[in-house]
């Protein structure tokens, strides 16, 4: 027996009758599980949270929840709690009263309402705030009581769509981890929208990348990272380097394929088990390329290129260079060193990266 939390079997949505906006999507959900939700507008993510919270109807498949279907049951009788971009809180009651409504229309107890509010202001920092009203709060201080007006009633999963969109950087960053520590104490499940990829990565045990309503991949953090399936995920999962190739076979085993490229031979992963002739995108993320000044590199993939270009970020320094007898040019990540110290723009350089962080992916155009 499945003993899934959350189950979407075979899923579909269709506005028109014509077009699916969710296409035959499939998803299994651990309890406690923090999962999230990633990918480009109308790519289907918000409309799977919408059919998972009952806002929205199933036109194919089933939705299961502990165990219990509920593609025909009402949204508020899911015992599901939704977390808004908006906050969503009454402007005319104190911080306590909109934490007791939720509890009120379900007849709860005076006394019972009044531990559950101080226990939910309490978990997210705001207990001596109970009677301000929310006019008087900043944009993080809503987005916990919005958080605290769905805890209370202990919901069986919590649907965040996208919580923090309306915040600043600093702020973002700081929810990010108020969220996540709750979830991990509370042993919460969890099903969160976003577009950032950064914010899906730090965040989730689990993230599914949707695009044009088909899941491209569902996995790990890391490896949807290091791992990508395709090259949408590549593409899509922070910044990355890609360039066209045709496939020669393979030389050293049945993982590393070679492939011709305007600029060379490059070995690389053999992701789909490619023959010889397909034409294919390579994959590389730009803080897998090293440089060398002296044409020292002993990788499996190296080539001579010229600096177009530098950008001191921080932490790094944006290189861009432009592989010799083509126009490609390649983002690199280069840490900052003393080495680091004496590139600049014309120089001409040795660039290189292991075949193992190397992929070829399938072609789109």
């Amino acid at each position: 027996m499945d003993n899934s939390y959350v189950i979407f079997d075979s899923v579909q949505k269709t506005y028109d009758k014509k077009k699916l906006v969710v296409k035959d999507f499939n998803l299994k959900i651990k309890k406690g599980e923090f999962l999230t939700m990633l990918g480009p507008s109308g790519s289907g993510k918000t409309t799977c949270l919408m059919m998972l919270a009952g806002f929205e109807s199933i036109s194919n498949g089933t939705i299961l929840l502990n165990g219990k279907e509920i593609n025909d049951i009402a949204p508020h009788k899911r015992n599901i709690g939704v977390v808004f971009q908006n906050y969503a809180l009454f402007p005319h009651m104190t911080l306590a009263e909109n934490l007791a409504y939720p509890l009120q229309i379900r007849k709860i107890n005076k006394e019972i309402i009044k531990e559950k509010v101080t226990k939910a202001l309490d978990l997210v920092g705001m207990l001596d705030f109970e009677n301000r009203y929310p006019t008087q709060l900043s944009g993080g201080q809503k987005q916990r009581i919005a958080l605290a007006r769905v805890l209370i009633y202990e919901p069986e999963i919590i649907l965040m769509d996208e919580p923090l969109g309306a915040l600043d950087k600093q702020l973002r960053e700081l929810m990010q981890y108020e969220i996540k520590k709750l979830h991990d104490e509370l042993k919460l499940t969890i099903v969160y929208i976003t577009h950032d990829q950064t914010e899906a990565l730090t965040m989730s045990d689990r993230i599914v990348i949707f695009n044009d309503g088909i899941a491209q991949q569902i996995d790990e953090p890391m490896k949807l990272y290091e791992k990508p399936n395709n090259s949408f995920v590549a593409n899509f999962m922070g910044e990355n380097n890609q360039f066209s190739g045709v496939t020669q076979g393979s030389k050293n085993s049945d993982d590393i394929v070679d492939i011709k490229t305007k600029f060379g031979v490059v070995k690389a992963l053999n992701i789909n088990n490619y023959n010889k002739g397909v034409r294919t995108l390579v994959s590389i993320r730009p803080e897998k390329i090293m440089i060398s000044l002296d044409s020292s590199l002993n990788l499996e993939n190296k080539f001579n290129a010229t600096i177009k270009d530098l950008l001191y970020i921080g932490d790094y320094i944006r290189v861009v260079v432009n592989i010799e007898e083509s126009k490609k040019d390649f983002f690199i990540k280069h840490s900052v060193s003393r080495e680091s110290e004496t590139l600049i723009k014309g120089q001409k350089i040795q660039i290189g990266w292991n075949q193992e962080d190397c992929r070829a992916l399938d072609w789109t155009k």
